[in-house]
């Protein structure tokens, strides 16, 4: 089965492709250091499944996860983050991924979590379970109750990522094949549902989120 890892730490992937391959089963066919290349590498490589980091420079993984997962709706999608809130995993879940596993996990349970998507099935660490779990009962997806940042889109939030990181809209429109009109409406529109209206305060909130690094 083919595998493609998509994390943007060399020796984090070092570690997971020497993890995988020990399996015979299992061939890591592709490695992408952000989300714009792990796409990119799904079309060119077809895995069966991708293990995808969330926090990367450029296009995340939520994006990412969303964009397979319109391109190339058999391929599978396993979260492999830090990120443990219960915003991070609806997001996922909702963009499409098939499992989520923290980075604390064990290999046993990376591995289980990877055979399971792999056999159709959905996977969650016994710690997400928990938060899928409690944010159910507290009501967290009633429509009702959507904040501020649960009303951007998956573009206004990848632009909110590229302006954190220092790019311009002129930069911007390039990374995302986008004219800089459009770059530009994005961004006003995120500045307004947010009530944020400089790059400071926009680079806080994305910190805060989780987008970028502090």
């Amino acid at each position: 089965m083919r595998v493609l890892i998509a994390e943007d730490h060399t020796i984090l992937r070092a570690g997971l492709k020497a993890l995988l391959t020990s399996d015979p089963e299992l061939e890591v066919v592709a490695e992408a250091d952000n989300g714009k290349d792990a796409v990119r590498a799904v079309g060119q490589f077809n895995p069966h499944i991708v293990l995808m980091d969330l926090n990367m420079p450029g296009t995340n993984g939520i994006s990412a996860i969303g964009e397979i997962r319109r391109r190339y709706p058999d391929v599978k999608v396993l979260v492999l983050t830090a990120h443990k809130t219960e915003e991070y995993i609806r997001e996922a879940l909702t963009a499409g991924a098939n499992g989520y596993v923290l980075k604390d996990a064990t290999s046993q349970e990376l591995m289980l979590g990877v055979k399971s998507v792999l056999n159709g099935k959905s996977y969650l660490s016994p710690a997400i379970s928990e938060h899928v779990i409690n944010g159910f009962l507290d009501g967290s997806k009633d429509p009702r109750q959507r904040s501020q940042w649960d009303l951007l889109t998956a573009r206004e939030r990848e632009i909110l990522k590229l302006i954190a990181e220092g790019y311009t809209s002129k930069e911007m429109a390039g990374y995302l094949c986008l004219s800089i009109k459009t770059v530009e409406k994005h961004r006003s529109n995120l500045m307004k549902k947010l009530d944020l209206h400089n790059v400071s305060a926009l680079t806080q909130l994305a910190i805060s989120k989780g987008l970028v690094g502090n």
